[in-house]
């Protein structure tokens, strides 16, 4: 059975431990306060998961980085040191990392990139993002937001709103002076996140992904892209 260290069992952390123990597949190990996670604990792991808030992620990164161990990570409002990539190609390790681990933004990716495409039939249009999280998000715009203006080419007003507990939910809006069209992704339950999160270590388990970083959604929308292909 495959060994994944999760760091932490916050609010998305829970639902990882929720899930495998619905359908037993892994042996995880949570390190958290209690347990606190040393290079030795981590190696003997075949995949770490971090849900982690940034700044402790970014305490942790150096640890991370010694074990060697494949990360998957979740976590946002950090920065991530410059060169990582190198460094994980010297020591032969892959990290996946998203803002997002809902599997459904590779979907979301492809219809995106049709309506960057609006400025072919439209000489007057705007694109907006609206991002809606719980109160306890503290970076804003979220970096699915941000990922979101990427794909649209950089084109976009992004505003932000923080109500209760929402795991999150997106839309971009088209506008022309005599119509709107308008998409949106909503994640109903952080599951969402964990089922992402554990696709990835079926995934990785089939596929033998070159060291470096690597962004979770260019696996799935890889997957997706082919279908397109047929």
């Amino acid at each position: 059975m495959l060994k994944i260290a999760l760091l932490g069992k916050g609010k998305t952390g829970s639902k990882i431990i929720e899930l495998n123990d619905n359908n037993p597949k892994y042996s995880i190990t949570v390190f958290d306060s209690q347990n606190r996670p040393t290079v030795e604990k981590l190696k003997q792991h075949d995949y770490i998961i971090s849900f982690l808030p940034g700044p402790i992620f970014s305490e942790y990164l150096d640890m991370l980085l010694e074990s060697r161990v494949c990360v998957i990570s979740g976590t946002t409002g950090c920065e991530l040191p410059n060169g990582l990539n190198e460094r994980l190609k010297e020591i032969n390790s892959s990290w996946v990392l998203s803002s997002n681990f809902a599997v459904g933004m590779s979907l979301a990716y492809h219809v995106l990139k049709v309506l960057k495409s609006a400025n072919v039939l439209f000489d007057d249009y705007s694109l907006n993002i609206h991002e809606i999280h719980h109160t306890k998000k503290i970076d804003a715009p979220s970096g699915t937001a941000k990922s979101w203006n990427d794909w649209l080419g950089g084109q976009c007003e992004v505003t932000s709103e923080r109500i209760g507990d929402v795991v999150g939910t997106h839309t971009v809006t088209l506008e022309t002076p005599y119509e709107e069209m308008t998409f949106t992704h909503k994640s109903k339950d952080r599951k969402i996140f964990a089922e992402g999160a554990l696709w990835c270590v079926e995934y990785l388990q089939s596929t033998q992904l070159p060291a470096g970083v690597h962004l979770f959604e260019n696996l799935t929308r890889s997957i997706v892209e082919k279908e397109l292909l047929k």
